[in-house]
């Protein structure tokens, strides 16, 4: 097998073209006039962080658990005091074990998107398996909550040399997994544009950077809760001067702990405060997006 330093330029070209960022989708109005789009989001794994590496922990499943049980109540109730709707990304086994969460979530105008079956890592399966879990997923979703998911968001953040042309027969409309730029934009997959509208993610604004920790290691939990605000606010306030995006990923079985709602909740509150921010849900943002695209085209 050649090494990277002796492929050719077709063969370093094709692999950095597979999946590119196409056109800026950043629309030139927001609903209602807003300054900027805020996009919150929680990527509800629960117990499948365990059951994905064959884990057999009943601590490590009831640290999932509570997610589901303490997460997601202190989550809905900061939301709700706004009356901000969010997304939350959902393995389709995390919806099966706690169905009536996404049931409620749903009724209450939450968006429940992909985040693979049981949080697999997608980048390392087969093509088969991959589609065959996708598909299941979406089905299983749509069963429990009774509406079909329009977007996605790889359980990993990850993508393998199939996942788009997963996405694109599931006919989603949105991916939320990818990291070319702060804003929205299309994807492209070899020169072509997909149609398909990222709403780009960042390490920087996920919560289980700054909180991890690997219980058998040297790894611990290094920044404070009040550092973790000061990095997201400052996100936010980039955005909204700029009159982009603000796309924040948390976790109920991260973010949900007494000693760091607080973040959530200051965050939600000078969200509030400039008053002319759109707080949507991914799939809302990204309609909005691609209708501006096609009627900006037409023009």
């Amino acid at each position: 097998m050649t090494q990277p330093h002796e492929w050719d330029e077709v063969t370093w070209r094709n692999l950095v073209n597979q999946v590119r960022a196409g056109r800026n989708l950043k629309p030139a109005a927001w609903p209602g006039g807003a300054r900027c789009a805020v996009a919150l989001s929680f990527d509800s794994d629960h117990e499948t962080n365990e059951l994905r590496d064959g884990g057999l922990s009943p601590a490590r499943l009831s640290w999932g658990e509570f997610g589901a049980r303490r997460g997601i109540p202190r989550i809905r109730a900061a939301l709700d005091r706004h009356g901000y709707k969010a997304s939350f990304f959902v393995p389709a086994v995390s919806g099966l074990l706690h169905p009536e969460e996404q049931r409620e979530l749903t009724q209450d105008g939450h968006e429940i998107g992909l985040h693979g079956w049981i949080h697999e890592v997608n980048s390392r399966l087969d093509a088969a398996t991959e589609r065959d879990l996708m598909f299941r997923a979406s089905d299983t979703i749509a069963q429990i909550t009774g509406v079909r998911p329009v977007g996605m968001r790889t359980p990993s953040w990850d993508y393998s040399p199939h996942t788009l042309s997963i996405a694109r027969e599931l006919g989603l409309l949105y991916d939320s997994s990818l990291f070319a730029d702060d804003d929205p934009y299309e994807i492209v997959a070899d020169g072509e544009p997909t149609g398909i509208v990222e709403l780009p993610v960042e390490w920087i604004r996920d919560d289980a950077v700054y909180f991890m920790m690997n219980r058998f290691g040297a790894q611990r939990p290094y920044t404070p809760p009040e550092a973790v605000l000061d990095i997201f606010t400052r996100e936010f306030e980039g955005a909204y001067a700029e009159g982009g995006l603000f796309l924040l990923t948390m976790h109920p079985h991260v973010i949900g702990y007494r000693s760091r709602m607080f973040i959530l909740e200051e965050l939600l509150a000078r969200i509030a405060a400039k008053g002319d921010c759109w707080v949507a849900t991914h799939a809302d943002v990204a309609r909005h997006c691609a209708r501006a695209a096609e009627m900006k085209g037409k023009t």
